[in-house]
């Protein structure tokens, strides 16, 4: 569904924000065929792995930098469409961050990023909390790492996005089935690497993680269907379009 919102021209120049191993970055150059893709990501391994497979895959017109997206220098105004599927959440400085992507923007150049919903409102996040917590005890407070829900707020996010330089924020409400694993010792191995849960499970002594895993471990097995670990989730699609050099500057208009 996000593929169908980018618009994307075959003449585009497009930013994939936290790109990992490269699997949108190489969609979006393939239909941006006269034009180019750049992906970034803060993991030297996951863009070492990108470089590896366009290698393989023979995409000519992509490219990958290890790079901090809210500080990178991005040549000024070089891309038509910046887009990022799960990965503008963990910005330390979110305003910061997406004014330094907006510069990057052209004029009018658009933003459309998929986040996820409210954590009460996704089935995986509450049953994985659920599981680590146990009927006995309150859920473990994660500690101040990255939040993956620090863009639920449609009114934060929005003002967040104006501040930056952009106008039009729209959200879609995106409900679809989020896969796990093949099975539930893969979606638990997974699961296991998620920040939150390397957290909880680091305070907890070994007899209490054990119970915890082992939780975790039946809720998954629980949502194992013919076709793999399947849990609901709820997620927005963000867009907006950086506004014009005009309006950006003191007395612009808003357009």
């Amino acid at each position: 569904m996000l593929r169908l919102t980018w618009g994307v021209q075959p003449r585009e120049h497009v930013l994939d924000i936290g790109c990992g191993s490269g699997q949108t970055t190489r969609e979006v150059a393939r239909i941006a065929r006269a034009g180019s893709a750049l992906g970034v990501d803060i993991s030297a391994a996951a863009i070492e792995r990108a470089r590896e497979l366009a290698r393989a895959r023979r995409v000519r017109n992509v490219t990958f930098e290890h790079a901090d997206a809210q500080i990178h220098s991005f040549p000024p105004e070089r891309f038509d469409l910046a887009i990022s599927r799960f990965g503008t959440m963990f910005f330390t400085d979110p305003a910061a961050a997406f004014g330094n992507v907006g510069r990057a923007l052209r004029p009018g150049g658009r933003l459309i990023m998929m986040v996820w919903q409210a954590h009460d409102r996704n089935e995986w996040a509450v049953a994985i909390r659920q599981s680590l917590a146990g009927p006995e005890r309150a859920p473990v407070a994660a500690s101040a790492e990255p939040d993956p829900f620090s863009l639920a707020d449609p009114p934060t996010v929005t003002g967040i996005l104006e501040a930056a330089g952009f106008a039009g924020v729209t959200f879609t409400d995106v409900r679809e089935p989020m896969y796990l694993g093949p099975d539930a010792a893969a979606a638990l191995d997974w699961v296991r690497d998620f920040v939150y849960t390397r957290d909880v499970l680091s305070r907890l002594d070994p007899a209490a993680t054990a119970r915890a895993l082992g939780r975790l471990r039946d809720t998954l097995a629980a949502h194992l269907s013919g076709n793999g670990v399947w849990f609901g989730s709820r997620a927005w699609i963000v867009a907006a379009r950086r506004r014009s050099t005009a309006a950006l500057l003191p007395g612009g208009g808003g357009a």
